[in-house]
């Protein structure tokens, strides 16, 4: 080839295509001479003559070393490219000198010289690149992410990628390696990528069209020189090395700018958008460079109309996750140029691949806020071109948010979160769009009830944005109170009406309203009263006296504008719009009287139109911020909700919008706050990663750090005591009007941040400086101050220790006694120097603190007990104060002794006239009480009352209602609280007998010869005597608490019994409240009183119309069937009667005590679980969600809902208690969700077809079909036991719903058969359906005819009868009878 023009590079890269196959003339035998001896031949040549290339001997040694590379060096690699480094650029730097100095001269014979080397060096370095990976001792190229397909050499090194990614391959790997290391492997391909982009860049600089005079020549050197470039692209880690990408970029755009290499380079990105996903985005940015660097945006119009042009099938997975990344990325960097081309791109919404539509969801946001940000909205160049400059953005921004709206209903969820992502991203542009944030907020309302859980998480962090970067805060600091804004819109309408109505407004008004109406820029209305005064206004300067308008005018950019270049372009429009508002003004008056106006009236008039414009901006301002915050108030419910979602994202980011929507004054804000705190029972605590990488904190956590950030956080500014004043305030306002289900919370709360020790000293300090305060205070302070330190000493006992006499003299002294829900919460903090350990199961451990019975303490308790009062709160107090005495008292059954006496001495003693004469007003006292409560006392304190009178006409003792009541409530707490006092003894006697009998074994121990005797031995006795102690207890509960000679509750049973069992003598409520309320706490203490009285209280259960009584005796119920099980096992029809009270409270109390008692095995079901199934479909959702949480954990029981599945069937399908055909089939197709088990379905369809048989109701037969087709059929047994099942139901067929549900059923069992079965039997199954369908039809068709012809045979005899004039009596009766 001693001819350079014999070398022709189209040719030799065809043969190149196998390299194994490629032959030359000059291949050297690498197995006789080595690669570096034959590179050191050639070198000098190359390095003193670069054109020596196109010698044939040196050329082919080049090519014989490529070839076989996999044997090659690496350092001998690294010499032969350093040479066609330097050889390439010494041909291509004299090329650029003779372009310089380029005069007319022998052209052809240059453009030989410089066209032979040119390509051979390009078709050599395309050589290399491809065979570089195949070197041995390669790291880099054994790190490579993507090899070539055709290379099939390649494959050995495949398995070194990830040794290389774990080293961290390249530079870097290279950095961490021993000098030895390096010199023993000193090739590294990723490190020569730079340099040999370098030189293919500087290549590229000389003019091809003067050496390559036809296009297809130049076409394939520009290929080949380019070819590297895209196969080092295709390497995912080559493409991680900035310098290797940013040189990629640099060499693309110049072969595509200079060297008309932009169809193939379009084709080339194409083809690398479907086949590699990681470079979409480097492609992206390549057309972005290509732009902006060097003026070339055509390709990028090309691939985008060739990416518009595509089409997408659902089920498409690589091909559309590349285009829709390639699409975000480069409307990220060229947003102008997708804007050119959206109208082809926009079909790619309506694309089946929900990545497409994900990634046009993204580009429409970028738009966006391009357009948004743009200082010149004249830029866009998709709109009519004759439409004024300022519409446009205006217009277009119109329609992208309304496409991007359009999108959160799209079917896809994670479409619609993205939809949601991006509108919150859109939140924090500088221009503030208020009819479009309506429109969003709109929609993150609505989508708050989405069933996909990350939609809601989105929607619900759309609001958050929405609220905190809302545009309605430039004129009274941006707070959202809901009644502070309505006062403030109905000031300005009325003072708008009132300016409205004044002299002079006339045709003015109407012009300025129909420029309101037209035009939506604020700006632009401002201007029209014609006025230089009012355009100063309208741009905030703030110059104008007048401090309405000094205050308004800064806000009006934003209550209607729309571009943040509202304020600049009114100002050519302005001279115009000055002159045709002018017009109308000069037509609507008397010229004459025009021509006679004073410069005084101008300016007035001038006024008075310019304060009309400033109030109806106001009042337009001040009903979109209204708006917004009712959309957002009308939201708070489903938000609430959300906080007890089983998605730990979405409920902290409702968490986070309740913090947001209570530091901006949001009426609602307060109870998703107080909802918030049941999460401190969350039992996620740890930190977890959501599905878009970001790390989740646990709930519990969470919830901590809000109620700091929110409650206890030092503000700025603000001097220490104002700051623990302000922690100590937020405290005590926690408890305000909280339930008890909140204050258990909040307990748990301060107790928690009380063993962190976030609760400082000054802070307890303060709250008793509060409760122990000599002022007069707001009750509900002080009991919040008593309440929070009670919490706190849960944690730390010493919070109380040292400051019971202040308990003492305060919660039990004058105080408590006027305040007793004061004195409640005061005993309740004075159990907390028992401290708070709870017992350990099986443990015999006592860590509880007993004080003696001398205390002041139980003085104190004493006299609050008896101390007389008619309140409903002592009830409350009196339970608190006996739980601290059983709490504290070495000995709590004297005590409570004594007070029992003195309050039976009070209630039977007997009474002078005197007080018999005031007693009517002591009960109208009571009746004010029972007024605020259920605690009524009308009835029975006027019954008391008369009987009383008429008793002392007979000279009878009569006792007071209210007292007796008190006697009653104290005497059954005492009876419940001794039960579990005794239980606290049983466990003290043990662990004294456990340190003997321990002590024995010791003393055993230490005698040899008999510890194994006498181990045995104490291990008998100690048994035994646990045996004895337990029974000792359980006779003393048993007999002696009750029936005992000497007990003194014995005396009240009878009294409890007679009360309850005469509700027509003892009317009073409070009275018949207490006395049930102590029967059933009576009836857990003896199993013979249980067992003599229980049928009493389900009698009163069943008669009783006070909702409060009917709902303790459900409570009462679960607290017997703890202690005596088997009695409320046998009457537990009564209890699931609760489950159909009208009242929801004792609906709920039933289902709540239904539930614990099921689960926990105390009471059998007998058939009833189909009374708690209607629970599912209850209107009241917490009834609803309760059925739901207690069907979830019987579904953890073996087979528990299994076995109950025919009863409940058939109690919810036929009999009096059957229920609806909607409500049957929503309630079993949620209890059907529990049936997993292929064998349990298998079974249930046996059992369900043999149904058939005995039922005649239509109905019946219907639902039967229904609970078949809610089974998942995916073995070929159960639909093997449908057709043996079809003797039961074939005459049933011809019914319409049970032939469509058994079709549904083919079409279940046809999706879940194998796919290598055939489908004969289910065909032939079919068939035999349809046949009977058919004849069933034909059988009814045929029956009603004959009941037809029956019924028209009894109208003609019935006819004939009545013609015979002389009939009979007894044939009128036959007539009668037959008719």
């Amino acid at each position: 080839m001693s001819d350079p023009a014999a070398f022709n590079l189209q040719d030799e890269l065809q043969s190149l295509a196998d390299p194994a196959q490629y032959q030359f003339d000059h291949e050297q035998d690498l197995s006789q001479s080595t690669p570096r001896a034959l590179l050191q031949d050639i070198l000098p040549s190359l390095a003193s003559h670069p054109e020596s290339i196109t010698d044939p001997v040196i050329f082919d040694t080049l090519r014989s070393i490529l070839k076989h590379a996999d044997v090659v060096p690496g350092p001998v690699m690294s010499t032969l490219l350093d040479s066609l480094l330097e050889g390439l650029t010494g041909v291509v730097e004299r090329v650029l000198r003779d372009e310089e100095g380029y005069l007319a001269g022998d052209r052809e014979s240059e453009t030989e010289d410089k066209r032979a080397p040119l390509e051979m060096y390009a078709f050599l370095l395309q050589w290399f690149v491809s065979a570089a990976e195949k070197v041995k001792g390669s790291s880099s190229s054994a790190a490579a992410g993507s090899l070539p397909a055709d290379d099939a050499d390649a494959s050995p090194v495949a398995p070194k990628v990830r040794k290389g990614r774990k080293t961290g391959g390249g530079v870097a790997a290279n950095a961490t390696r021993t000098p030895a290391a390096k010199k023993k492997e000193a090739w590294s391909w990723i490190d020569q990528i730079p340099a040999l982009l370098t030189v293919i860049c500087k290549t590229l600089r000389i003019k091809s069209h003067r050496i390559w005079t036809t296009s297809p020549e130049r076409d394939v050197f520009i290929t080949c020189i380019t070819r590297p470039a895209y196969h080092i692209s295709e390497s995912e880690l080559y493409m991680k090395h900035p310098p290797t990408k940013l040189l990629l970029y640099k060499l693309l755009s110049l072969a595509i700018k200079h060297h008309s290499h932009a169809l193939h380079a379009q084709i080339s990105i194409l083809q690398s958008l479907q086949y590699y996903e990681h470079l979409a985005e480097p492609m992206a940015e390549l057309l972005g460079v290509l732009a902006k660097e060097f003026d070339y945006a055509q390709l990028g119009d090309e691939v985008l109309r060739e990416v518009g042009g595509r089409v997408f099938g659902a089920a498409d997975s690589r091909g559309p996750r590349s285009f829709s990344k390639f699409l975000v990325r480069f409307s990220e960097i060229c947003p102008r140029g997708v804007l050119k081309q959206l109208s082809l791109l926009l079909a790619h919404l309506d694309s089946e691949s929900y990545p497409m539509r994900m990634a046009m969801v993204e580009v429409i946001g970028n738009l966006i806020r391009e357009l948004a940000l743009s200082s010149d909205p004249s830029l866009s160049t998709s709109t009519p071109t004759d439409l004024p400059q300022s519409q446009p953005p205006k217009k277009q921004l119109t329609q992208l948010y309304t496409l991007l709206l359009s999108r959160t209903l799209d079917l896809s969820s994670y479409v619609r979160t993205r939809t949601l992502t991006v509108l919150t991203k859109l939140c924090d542009l500088p221009t503030k769009f208020p009819a479009q944030r309506l429109a969003m907020t709109r929609a993150a309302v609505e989508m708050l009830e989405d069933k996909a859980a990350g939609v809601r998480k989105g929607a619900v962090g759309l609001l958050g944005r929405l609220v905190v970067t809302h545009p309605w805060g430039l004129m009274h600091g941006g707070l959202l109170a809901l009644g502070e804004w309505e006062e403030r819109y109905r000031k300005v309408r009325e003072e708008l009406e009132g300016v409205e109505g004044g002299v002079g407004v006339g045709g003015e008004e109407e012009e300025v309203g129909e420029e309101h109406v037209k035009v939506e820029d604020g700006m632009e209305i401002d201007d029209e009263g014609g006025d230089t005064e009012i355009e100063d206004d309208g741009e905030g300067d703030g110059d104008d006296t007048d401090d309405d308008s000094d205050e308004e005018m800064p806000s009006d950019p934003n209550i209607s504008s729309e571009t943040s270049s509202a304020p600049v372009t009114p100002k050519k429009n302005k001279k115009k719009k000055k002159k045709k508002s002018l017009k109308p003004r000069k037509s609507s008056l008397n010229l004459e009287s025009l021509k006679t106006l004073t410069n005084e009236q101008a300016a007035l008039a001038a006024l008075e139109s310019n304060q009309i414009l400033h109030l109806r901006l106001r009042k337009k301002y001040y009903a979109e911020g209204l708006n917004f915050i009712r959309m957002v108030e009308g939201a708070m419910e489903i938000l609430t909700q959300l906080l007890g979602s089983t998605n730990k994202a979405e409920v902290l980011e409702a968490m986070e919008f309740f913090r947001i929507a209570w530091e901006y004054q949001f009426d609602s804000a307060e109870l998703g706050i107080k909802k918030m705190l049941h999460l401190i029972w969350s039992k996620d605590n740890n930190s977890s990663t959501s599905e878009d990488g970001k790390e989740l904190k646990g709930v519990r956590s969470r919830l901590l750090e809000c109620y700091r950030s929110l409650y206890f956080d030092p503000l700025p500014d603000m001097e220490p005591k104002q700051q623990v004043n302000r922690i100590a305030k937020n405290m005590i306002e926690l408890t305000y009007d909280a339930t008890l289900a909140e204050l258990t919370s909040l307990e748990e709360m301060m107790r928690s941040m009380m063993d962190d020790g976030q609760i400082h000293q000054d802070v307890i300090a303060k709250l008793w400086q509060v409760y122990s305060s000599d002022k007069q205070l707001p009750k509900p302070q002080r009991r919040g101050a008593i309440i929070i330190l009670g919490m706190l000493a849960l944690a730390r006992r010493s919070v109380v220790t040292e400051r019971v006499d202040t308990l003492l003299r305060v919660g039990l002294g004058p105080l408590g006694k006027a305040d007793l829900t004061l004195a409640r919460y005061t005993g309740l903090a004075l159990q907390r120097l028992n401290g708070s350990a709870k017992k350990i199961k099986g443990s015999l451990l006592d860590k509880t603190l007993r004080i003696e019975m001398d205390n002041p303490i139980f003085r104190k308790l004493q006299d609050a007990v008896e101390h007389p009062c008619r309140s409903k709160d002592w009830f409350g107090m009196a339970e608190q104060a006996i739980n601290t005495i059983y709490a504290l008292g070495e000995h709590p059954d004297e005590l409570c002794n004594t007070i029992i006496k003195n309050l039976t001495r009070r209630a039977f003693m007997p009474r002078p006239k005197a007080a018999a004469a005031t007693d009517p007003d002591a009960m109208d006292e009571d009746q004010l009480v029972g007024d605020k409560s259920v605690d009524k006392t009308e009835d029975g304190d006027v019954t008391m009352t008369q009987d009383g009178s008429v008793q002392d006409e007979k000279e009878k003792d009569v006792g007071d209602a209210f007292e007796l009541s008190q006697l009653l409530f104290v005497v059954g707490h005492v009876a419940i609280k001794h039960i579990v006092f005794l239980e606290l003894v049983e466990r003290e006697w043990k662990r004294q007998k456990d340190e003997k009998t321990a002590g024995d074994k010791q003393a055993a121990a230490n005698s040899p010869n008999r510890a194994a005797k006498d181990g045995e031995e104490l291990d008998q006795v100690a048994g035994n005597a646990e045996d004895e102690i337990g029974d000792r207890i359980a006779g003393v509960r048993e007999t002696e608490l009750l029936y005992g000679p000497e007990s003194l509750l014995a005396i009240y049973g009878p009294m409890l019994v007679h009360i309850c069992g005469s509700p027509h003598k003892f009317k009073n409520r409070t009275l018949r409240a207490a006395a049930t309320l102590s029967f059933s706490k009576f009836l857990c203490v003896s199993s013979q009183f249980c067992d003599q009285h229980h049928r009493l209280l389900f009698k009163i259960l069943e008669t009783s119309k006070d909702p409060n009584i009917r709902s303790n005796i459900v409570i009462a119920l679960g607290d017997v069937a703890v202690s005596f099980s088997n009695i409320v096992d046998e009457n537990s029809n009564e209890l699931y009667k609760g489950l159909s009270d009208g009242d929801l409270v004792v609906k709920k109390n039933t289902l709540m005590v239904l539930t614990h008692l099921i689960l926990n095995g105390m009471i059998k079901v007998k058939g009833q679980l189909g009374e708690m199934a209607k629970c599912l479909e209850d209107p009241e959702p917490r009834i609803a969600d309760l059925a739901k949480l207690f069907f979830t954990e019987l579904s953890t029981k073996e087979n528990a809902i299994y076995n109950n599945l025919p009863d409940v069937i058939s109690h919810l399908s036929i009999g009096d208690h059957a229920v609806d055909e909607e409500t049957f089939q929503s309630t079993m197709r949620y209890i059907f969700s529990f049936i997993a088990k292929e064998k349990q379905a298998e079974n249930i369809v046996e059992k369900l077809c043999h149904r058939f048989r005995l039922s005649e109701d239509p109905r019946q037969w219907r639902d039967i079909a229904f609970c078949l087709s809610l089974l998942p059929f995916k073995s070929e047994r159960s639909v093997k036991k449908l057709i043996e099942g079809l003797q039961f139901y074939r005459d049933k067929l011809h019914e319409e719903t049970v032939f469509t549900r058994f079709t549904e059923i083919l079409a279940k069992a046809r999706s879940n058969k194998s796919a290598n079965k055939p489908d004969t039997e289910l065909n032939e199954f079919e068939a035999i359906l349809e046949e009977h369908k058919t004849q069933g039809a034909e059988d009814q068709a045929l029956e009603k005819r004959v009941e037809g012809k029956k019924a028209a045979a009894k109208k003609r005899a019935t006819k004939r009868t009545a013609r015979k004039k002389q009939a009979t009596p007894v044939d009128d009766e036959d007539d009668d009878m037959y008719l």
